[in-house]
């Protein structure tokens, strides 16, 4: 391919992707390719990067739309609420809804896994399981353990009880959990983050490691700021900002 051949598939990459999350993926796949071409590399396997990569990025892009419109219109209400904290807010966002619809199930296991495998990728983490306080937490740790199916190491799903059962083995965490795992802690809306760290101390007092959450929703209210101060990163599909923006 000669340099201005190399130009012309830029400028057309450019042309049909036009939001900056697909131009920085063109930008990066068409960086690998001229030095695969430059240096001599393996070019017959990077020439078809950047098509997949655009194409990558173009699904994320129209699942995340997808799930935003969803969210838009069956969860989020305005009006005056009290939340789970305490709190009285002007936004409810009820996730569950919008998590046990059937679309928006699927939608949520495509972004969340394709989120989840990134963050495993980048941190080069080794993960077994993924789950979170019941009620909120269940179907999105369900939609994404069942995406991950696919893939050659799928998450199991566990739920944490919010008391210990009280009867039988009286457990509180039910499901595909072993002492020693590696977990994704899940929840559906963020405020205080006072849910999510009681699910993180029982599954560390089971001999758990919690590897970082997958939030469906962060408020933006301080509970990524009290999450992380646990150690434990938050990874959030939307904040208050860029689902109502």
């Amino acid at each position: 391919m000669s340099a201005d051949e190399f130009g012309q598939d830029r400028k057309v990459a450019a042309t049909v992707c036009p939001s900056l999350p697909q131009f920085l993926a063109v930008f990066f796949c068409s960086f690998l390719l001229f030095s695969a071409l430059f240096y001599g590399g393996q070019s017959i396997r990077l020439e078809v990067l950047p098509n997949q990569c655009l194409n990558e990025c173009m699904a994320n892009d129209d699942t995340r739309s997808s799930l935003r419109a969803l969210l838009l219109e069956k969860s989020v209400r305005t009006g005056e609420f009290t939340l789970a904290s305490g709190k009285t807010s002007d936004l409810y966002i009820d996730c569950r809804v919008t998590a046990m619809d059937p679309h928006g199930a699927n939608l949520i296991g495509k972004l969340g896994w394709e989120t989840v495998k990134q963050e495993i990728a980048t941190r080069g983490l080794d993960v077994q399981a993924i789950g979170g306080m019941t009620l909120g937490a269940d179907p999105i740790s369900l939609a994404v353990g069942m995406t991950s199916a696919s893939d050659q190491k799928p998450l199991q799903v566990f739920t944490v009880r919010k008391e210990p059962k009280g009867h039988g083995k009286g457990k509180q965490i039910e499901g595909n959990f072993s002492e020693g795992d590696t977990i994704v802690i899940v929840d559906d809306v963020i405020t205080t983050g006072g849910s999510t760290i009681k699910a993180m101390d029982v599954i560390e007092a089971a001999g758990g490691k919690v590897a970082f959450a997958l939030v469906l929703v962060d408020r933006e209210e301080g509970g990524r700021a009290a999450i992380e101060a646990r150690g434990v990163p938050v990874v959030s599909l939307f904040s208050r900002s860029t689902l109502l923006d």
